[in-house]
C-alpha cells in the first residue's frame, strides 16, 4: 500500500476530483456498500449498468460491483478502459459454472437452446444463444418455441421459477447465490408474524419455499420500484442488504426489515450481505481510479461471441417493451 494510504484521504472528494481528471464514469450495484452507491454517478442492476455506461462519452469505466459486471461493461464498451476496484471480487453464480465443465455438459445436448442468466462469465456467455436478466427471463424463455428443449444457466433457483411461471421444462445448470439461497422461509414466516403489516418480497433467485411466501417477486430494479409504488408501509426483503440504502432514500416513511438468513441450521446475519460485493471498499475504489488498476481485459473473439447472445437478448426485449 502506498504511504499515502497512512494519512487521512478525503475519500468523496478525491474520487469526485479524479473522475473530472479522467474523464471517468464510477457504477456501482445496488449491493455495494452506502458510501460507494453515494458517490456513484449511476445505481442499479448489473446489465443497465453496463448499458449506461455505454452512452457516455467517459474514456474510463470502474466498475463497483463483481468481475461478470465489469466483463459485461467490456463487452459492451470494447473501446473504453474498464477497471474493477477489487480483481477477487467474483460471484459465487459465475464459479457455479466453469466454461469447459459447462461446455461439455451442453454437448450432450446439441439441439438445444441455451439461456443463461447474466450473472456468468464472459466465456459461459460465448457458449450461449441468449442472455437474460432476472427482469426479461419470463419473455426470454417464452420466445423459445415450446417444441425447442431449453438449457438454462447458471442459477437453478432461477430456472425454477421460470419453468413454474411458464410451463417449460428447461434443463436446469446446477448453480445457486450463497446469498439468495441462504433465506429461510421459516424464520421469514416468524418475522412476518412480529410484524404483520410487513409484506414479503423476494428476487427469484431464491429457492421456491421463500418465492412460496412472497408478495411480490423480482428483480432487484423490480423490488426497489416495488417499495415505492406499494402502500404497504413495512416491508421483509429477501435479497442482498445493499438495497435497502436505495429504498430507504427513496421511502424514508417506511420500515424495511432484511429477510433472515441460515447456514449450517443456524441464524446467520453475515449472510444477508455478498461478501464478494463487499470486497469493495471507498479505499479500493480511490486506488483503482487512481491508478487504473486492476483492469478488465478480454480477448476480442471472446467479446465478440459474448456480445452475440446479449445483442439477441436486447431484440427479444424491445419487441416486448421491456
Amino acid at each position: 500500500m502506498e504511504v499515502e494510504a497512512l494519512e487521512k484521504i478525503d475519500y468523496v472528494a478525491e474520487i469526485n476530483r479524479l473522475k473530472k481528471e479522467k474523464n471517468a464514469v464510477i457504477l456501482a450495484h445496488y449491493y455495494q456498500t452506502a458510501d460507494i452507491q453515494d458517490v456513484a454517478d449511476y445505481i442499479g442492476d448489473s446489465l443497465g449498468l453496463s448499458q449506461q455506461a455505454a452512452k457516455t462519452k467517459a474514456d474510463m469505466i470502474v466498475f463497483a460491483g463483481v468481475r461478470f459486471m465489469a466483463e459485461t461493461a467490456k463487452i459492451l464498451s470494447p473501446d473504453k478502459k474498464v477497471v474493477l476496484p477489487d480483481i477477487n471480487a467474483g460471484c459465487s453464480l459465475e464459479e457455479s459454472a466453469p466454461a469447459d465443465v459447462f461446455s461439455a455438459f451442453k454437448a450432450k445436448h446439441p439441439d438445444a437452446v441455451v439461456i443463461s442468466y447474466v450473472n456468468c462469465s464472459a466465456e459461459l456467455k460465448t457458449l450461449t444463444d441468449i442472455v437474460c436478466t432476472s427482469t426479461n427471463a419470463v419473455k426470454i424463455v417464452e420466445s423459445v418455441p415450446r417444441d425447442k428443449q431449453i438449457i438454462f444457466a447458471p442459477d437453478k433457483n432461477l430456472g425454477d421459477y421460470l419453468n413454474r411461471k411458464t410451463g417449460r421444462d428447461m434443463i436446469l445448470w446446477d448453480g445457486a447465490c450463497m446469498v439468495h439461497e441462504a433465506f429461510s422461509a421459516e424464520m421469514i414466516t416468524d418475522l412476518k408474524a412480529k410484524h404483520p403489516d410487513a409484506e414479503i418480497i423476494a428476487h427469484p433467485e431464491s429457492e421456491k419455499p421463500v418465492l412460496d411466501v412472497a408478495s411480490y417477486i423480482g428483480s432487484t430494479t423490480g423490488l426497489l420500484k416495488y417499495t415505492m409504488s406499494s402502500p404497504s408501509k413495512e416491508f421483509i426483503v429477501a435479497t442482498e442488504s445493499g438495497i435497502l440504502h436505495q429504498m430507504k432514500k427513496a421511502s424514508p416513511d417506511k420500515k424495511f426489515h432484511v429477510a433472515p438468513t441460515v447456514k449450517n441450521g443456524y441464524a446467520c446475519q453475515a449472510c444477508q450481505d455478498c461478501p464478494h460485493m463487499k470486497l469493495n471498499t471507498m479505499e479500493k475504489l480511490y486506488y483503482c481510479l487512481k491508478n487504473e488498476t486492476p483492469e478488465i481485459t478480454l480477448p476480442e473473439d471472446v467479446i465478440r461471441d459474448a456480445k452475440a447472445p446479449i445483442d439477441r437478448m436486447l431484440e427479444i426485449s424491445a419487441k416486448f417493451g421491456l
